[in-house]
Formats: structure tokens, sequence, C-alpha cells
């Protein structure tokens, strides 16, 4: 009997910029004065979730006639929120708590990591950049990728951003999803 243990899975990086566009970094608490450790910047890997509208949408894509909405160059939005609650992120439809609005992927994404038949061939990549002015919200610890901008748009993956980060008005954000599939 042949069995297959395929997986799709994730890694999102979250990055906080100054209004000069450099890395922000955490002030050290007392601790990490003490010990004069370095200041840790303000970037964030965490995995997520394909959520069950996300299955839905991976199967529809297979399909000889797919009928939703693909997360693409027109479609792909993410919107991020202060609602990370880790109950049922496999169930979530979007963020829990929304701040700012959905915001458009960058213009070369999605895009695969690799050309077919190379390494890498089954990541895809998907960015969108908050730029300043876009986000003014502290505690900012869920990200959804969506296939829209509206009520009616679908999930298809949700994460939570850990640690909390805090975006003033004067920062951006930005947000780099890879998504892999295996097929082992």
């Amino acid at each position: 009997m042949i069995s297959s243990k395929g997986k799709v899975r994730g890694l999102v990086t979250v990055t906080v910029r100054d209004c000069n566009g450099n890395v922000k970094y955490y002030k050290n608490g007392f601790w990490r004065r003490v010990l004069r450790l370095p200041e840790k910047p303000m970037i964030f890997k965490h995995h997520n979730t394909i959520t069950n509208q996300g299955d839905g949408m991976i199967a529809d894509l297979m399909i000889s006639n797919p009928t939703l909405t693909k997360v693409d160059a027109t479609n792909g939005y993410m919107r991020v929120g202060t609602g990370w609650t880790g109950s049922t992120p496999k169930n979530n439809t979007g963020v829990n708590t929304p701040t700012g609005s959905f915001k458009k992927l960058d213009s070369t994404f999605p895009k695969t990591q690799a050309a077919f038949g190379s390494s890498g061939q089954n990541v895809v990549l998907y960015r969108t950049s908050f730029a300043a002015g876009d986000l003014n919200a502290n505690g900012i610890n869920e990200v959804a990728l969506m296939n829209g901008n509206t009520s009616s748009a679908k999930c298809l993956a949700y994460a939570q951003i850990t640690p909390a980060v805090n975006v003033t008005s004067a920062d951006s954000l930005q947000i780099d999803w890879q998504i892999t599939f295996n097929g082992a």
C-alpha cells in the first residue's frame, strides 16, 4: 500500500521599518541592558495555518473549471488585525479584529521561489507592503491572505504575528508569506 504524507505549510515573515526604510529595533529592557545584549530587530517569522476555506480553494484549482477566485496578482490581498486568539485558526475566514484596510499584493507577486524543474518550484511567495501612513496601530498580532478586498473574500491562509508589533503612521510593514507544497 502506498500512502502520501503530503503537506501544505507556510511561513510568514513580518518586518517593521522606520520612516527611512531601516529595520526598527526594540528598545532593550532592564535585563538586556544589564547583560549588554544588542537590541532585537523587528523581524519575526511564524508558521501559518491553511484555513478550511484555503483547503477548498486549493482543491478548486485542481479541477478543469475552477469556480473560486485565485489569490493572484489581480485578486491577492492581505489584512492585518489585533485579535489573535489561537482558539480556531483553521476556521478563520479573515482576521478577527481588522486594523487598517485590505492591502494588495506587491506588483511582482505571487510567484514561485524557483523556475519549474528547480529546487523551490513548489514554493509560492506572496508579499504585501504597507507604506508609511497605511497603518497606525498597536498590538498587530494576526494576518490573513485573502482572494479579494471585500467581506465576501475567502481566506487562503491565516497566521499569528508574534510578538505583536506596533506600527506608527511613520512606519512601514512588510509581510512576506511563503507556502510550500510537499507531495512526499
